[in-house]
């Protein structure tokens, strides 16, 4: 008789040769209708996902949405219509990687390029003087951080439900106009099977590496900015615990407003609690 663990290989290669080759899931009416109404542009012979939605009339503001990991544009669904009635224009992008972007593979996924291709878009829409409002979540914190750092006097607020890199992580962090110019749904709009994805993912991931060795570099560009800072808050997010992270937030960076949420919202304050976050927003819009 063959030893188990032979008889347990030879039934795994068929069944792994079966799951290999299954389809992705099929998108939802939801997210077909969010692409539909979005298109891309050409960033180093990759495709960009966009979305750009005019929206209030007599209003010039102009606000840029920079999503999480490991999500994509379709974070803001639930805020979209809200800010449209405020801004001019409401653009987001799926960075590279993500969402209905691209996936290159093998390929140096990095924080510098996701910001570089924020610029390209910025560029491509024809903004490039413009002052621009950013709204970040997460791993888009630390883009947001970087367009800071390079000092893009067309930035003119900034709300990050943001995630502050190496200082810990921000949910809600937000910028006044400089000029400038998450995922359960990763897999969903991914064309690519999940287990081919753990090398495509390491890759991504290594945006945790980078905030540990650009932490000066990215919280410096917070602490030395005259761009004003607000941060939206929810005390159960349990990637920055309450009151630990807020005390230093509010340590670190002294100029920056905060809005704390109810108890119970936790790290996707834009889904979890739309209009509580999106009056946090344009309370601290509204306030210049």
């Amino acid at each position: 008789m063959k030893e188990w663990w032979v008889q347990v290989g030879l039934l795994s290669v068929p069944l792994l040769a079966i799951y290999l080759h299954i389809p992705p899931p099929k998108l939802s009416p939801a997210l077909l209708s969010w692409r539909s109404s979005g298109g891309y542009f050409t960033y180093k012979d990759q495709n960009i996902f966009y979305r750009d939605s005019t929206g209030a009339v007599g209003s010039s503001d102009v606000v840029v949405l920079l999503h999480g990991f490991p999500t994509s544009s379709y974070d803001w669904c639930k805020i979209w219509e809200g800010l449209t009635q405020r801004f001019h224009r409401v653009i987001a992008l799926d960075f590279v990687g993500f969402g209905f972007s691209d996936k290159p593979r093998p390929h140096r996924y990095s924080i510098f390029e996701q910001a570089s291709i924020v610029e390209g878009l910025v560029r491509h829409l024809g903004l490039r003087h413009q002052r621009i409002n950013l709204l970040s979540h997460d791993y888009g914190d630390t883009v947001a951080q970087e367009l800071l750092h390079r000092d893009w006097q067309m930035w003119s607020k900034t709300l990050v439900a943001l995630q502050l890199c190496s200082l810990t992580s921000f949910q809600g962090f937000s910028l006044k106009r400089t000029t400038l110019g998450s995922s359960r749904r990763l897999c969903s709009t991914s064309r690519h099977h999940p287990l081919r994805n753990n090398r495509f993912l390491f890759s991504i991931l290594q945006y945790i590496n980078q905030r540990k060795k650009h932490r000066d570099r990215w919280v410096g560009a917070l602490m030395s900015t005259s761009v004003p800072l607000h941060l939206i808050y929810g005390p159960l997010d349990p990637v920055n615990p309450h009151p630990e992270f807020l005390q230093l937030y509010k340590k670190v960076l002294p100029m920056s407003t905060v809005s704390v949420l109810d108890d119970h919202i936790s790290h996707y304050p834009q889904l979890e609690d739309p209009t509580g976050f999106l009056n946090a927003y344009l309370n601290f819009i509204n306030s210049f």
